[in-house]
């Protein structure tokens, strides 16, 4: 760039060494601002881009992906700090003034995605798999959210390339049909995996990888399967995307408990997780089911103390008594998930105070708790089971997957919880609970109880609702409304 030192000695010696003069026009560009234009030139520009979208999906994971996906669901209750109207998930009571978090974050990580997919062809890289396994991370980033959207609200605008000017032709568009969005996430999914070049994982599974592209294909195969008439073919294919997930270097951890432990992040069974760390980043929503600093009372019982250790967060909530009373004590995902904190009286009873999450409870740094602890997406044994629900759809023993899954939870104790083969409507309500025992309080409850048809059935807040099926989805947020003149509200809202 030409300093206004260059400048001015430039124009000065031509001025002294010429009895002419020209008119030439000095087209000085700007060094402060930074466009699309000038800043997708690199490689590292497109590391730079990358990076910045998996930002903005870690800003959704902070909160707000565990309330599209389980917040309306049976699990939580209210808590002793109030509510923080987390109540009108759980309750069931949204509107269009008192929604839940918008559509706005998501379509901004949609257009970090439409940018790399834009720009990265054009750029020279140091190897074509690089840049492969760059443009694989935006599609499967593309089909992600927006399978996270189509999930919650519906029709959706189809935005496949980036906002980059103010043109309201291209920047408001109307929603397109569920089907519509659903083609694209298929054929972005296919995308990701036709150019990621193996089946690797980068450090701390933190990033779209192939493996993790075929457990999110798995996943809204079976949706579309049973939610849009996909029927037999979808579940083929979600069956054979799980097989493809086994071939990956992943495995069931022995421990339950120590899959979420701060110190344990990218483990073998993990696919899929959103990357947090002490000091990069803000506590995500484990922060709000744990136990207030100065909260637990003095007469709380010794191993309460010990299990919930340094204070910090709040309680406004916490893993319902409905969902808490089904895990047995033999099963060690009881206390993997949540801990009850008793009281003892004066008189010696027992009685019950709160409940805490423990899968979830962030790291202790300088005698403060951060709770940092990595967003798992995607993990194998969320895949074992959406196995299992596929073979099962088909007709097929779900029996191995089942068992996989009981032979960790129960241990010694798992002849007494063998899994046996039943009806196909026995076996999904089994393979239904157990998701709910295996991944409670990761952000799967409301989408599994949608995708098998059992909200109206299992959520004590929807039980008296039954046939308004609008209520299966979200409504749209005021300020979207407002901004979006082309958007019209959901049906029934």
């Amino acid at each position: 760039m030409k300093s206004p030192y260059k400048l001015f000695s430039g124009l000065l010696l031509g001025l002294l060494i010429s009895t002419t003069s020209c008119t030439d026009q000095l087209n000085v560009e700007p060094t402060s601002v930074i466009t699309n234009a000038s800043f997708w030139k690199t490689e590292d520009d497109a590391k730079g881009g990358l990076n910045g979208m998996y930002v903005k999906l870690r800003n959704e994971a902070l909160l707000n992906l565990f309330i599209y996906g389980e917040g309306r669901s049976e699990v939580m209750q209210k808590s002793l700090a109030g509510t923080l109207d987390y109540d009108r998930y759980y309750l069931n009571t949204l509107n269009q003034a008192a929604t839940a978090p918008d559509w706005i974050g998501l379509y901004s990580g949609v257009n970090a995605a439409n940018l790399i997919l834009k720009y990265a062809p054009t750029i020279t890289f140091s190897s074509e798999n690089v840049k492969n396994t760059t443009l694989a991370q935006a599609y499967a980033m593309r089909a992600y959210l927006y399978f996270v959207m189509v999930r919650t609200w519906g029709d959706l605008p189809l935005r496949t390339l980036p906002t980059e000017g103010y043109d309201p032709e291209t920047t408001f568009l109307e929603r397109s049909p569920a089907a519509d969005v659903f083609k694209l996430i298929k054929e972005d999914i296919e995308k990701a995996l036709q150019l990621f070049p193996d089946n690797n994982f980068t450090n701390g599974r933190s990033m779209w990888s192939k493996p993790a592209v075929n457990a999110l294909k798995a996943d809204v195969y079976l949706w579309t399967g049973k939610r849009a008439n996909g029927g037999q073919a979808d579940f083929t294919t979600a069956l054979a995307a799980c097989d493809e997930v086994g071939k990956a270097d992943v495995t069931l951890l022995a421990d339950y408990a120590s899959l979420f432990k701060y110190g344990n992040k990218g483990s073998k069974e993990i696919l899929m997780s959103v990357g947090f760390r002490y000091l990069e980043a803000t506590d995500n929503y484990f922060n709000n089911i744990y136990m207030a600093v100065g909260a637990l009372p003095a007469n709380a019982e010794a191993a309460s103390k010990t299990i919930v250790g340094v204070s910090g967060g709040n309680n406004v909530w916490e893993p319902s008594a409905l969902v808490r009373n089904q895990f047995s004590v033999d099963d060690q995902r009881r206390a993997g998930t949540f801990h009850e904190v008793y009281t003892t009286g004066t008189n010696g009873a027992r009685n019950y105070f709160i409940s805490v999450q423990t899968k979830g409870q962030g790291t202790v740094e300088g005698g403060v708790r951060f709770f940092v602890d990595d967003i798992i997406l995607y993990r194998y044994a969320d895949v074992l089971l959406l196995k299992a629900e596929a073979k099962n759809a088909l007709g097929q023993d779900p029996s191995t997957e089942m068992n996989l899954i009981r032979q960790r939870a129960y241990g010694t104790k798992f002849d007494a919880y063998k899994f046996v083969n039943g009806t196909k409507e026995a076996n999904d309500a089994a393979i239904l609970k157990e998701r709910l025992l295996e991944l409670m309080l990761e952000g799967k409850r409301w989408w599994d109880l949608v995708r098998f048809g059992k909200a109206f059935d299992i959520v004590p807040s929807l039980q008296a609702q039954k046939g308004k099926d609008y209520l299966l989805l979200f409504p749209i947020s005021s300020n979207v409304l407002s901004l979006e003149p082309k958007i019209k509200q959901n049906p029934g809202y």
